[in-house]
């Protein structure tokens, strides 16, 4: 470790090795859903802020590319926008931890929800409601579930922590629904 507390070994933000793509923009006060919808397209996308319109992505191609039409979508609305790429020389392992932080924070969401879903499951066993058109709204559930963890784990590139529990989370949904749907077809073989 060096007098300023940093590391000589080159490895210590491998994890970043990569680098960053920064968008720095502004966008005119008026109408506010201009900053609305940048600010929607970089959380869609996974990005952190650093600070007030200075946005930080993971270097990759498809990173690149969706800056690059931000970055043209914003030029267009009379604001101004760079895209830079870089690399951190001190506070990498900081940024990484941000960007690991709002993934995890993403997993919570769907944890939550996965949560919810068996509380409904739950709430159709108790009712008695095992017919076909509720089996297929539970599917359509998981199958959301499903596709909002797929875009979460698409943005993971330094696998967030929160992963694990949400994959664990999910199979308990999936295991949950594949229970509730042989009660389905029992109760619905019992009634011929």
């Amino acid at each position: 470790m060096t007098d300023d507390g940093s590391t000589d070994d080159p490895t210590a933000d491998s994890a970043t090795d990569a680098g960053w793509l920064v968008l720095i923009y502004r966008i005119p006060s008026e109408p506010t859903r201009l900053r609305a919808g940048v600010w929607r397209k970089l959380k869609r996308l996974g990005a952190i802020y650093l600070q007030s319109s200075v946005a930080a992505l993971p270097a990759g191609p498809a990173s690149e590319r969706a800056l690059r039409r931000l970055r043209h979508e914003i030029v267009e609305m009379s604001g101004t926008a760079v895209l830079l790429s870089c690399e951190a020389l001190a506070g990498g392992q900081e940024v990484l931890a941000a960007f690991q932080a709002a993934r995890d924070d993403e997993y919570e969401e769907i944890v939550d929800k996965c949560r919810d879903f068996m509380g409904q499951l739950d709430k159709e066993y108790v009712a008695e409601h095992f017919t076909y058109a509720e089996l297929e709204e539970n599917e359509e559930d998981l199958v959301k579930l499903r596709n909002w963890f797929a875009k979460v784990s698409g943005r993971d590139v330094f696998d967030a922590p929160g992963r694990a529990a949400t994959v664990d989370a999910l199979a308990t949904c999936e295991r949950a629904l594949e229970e509730y749907a042989a009660r389905v077809y029992a109760e619905e073989a019992e009634s011929r």
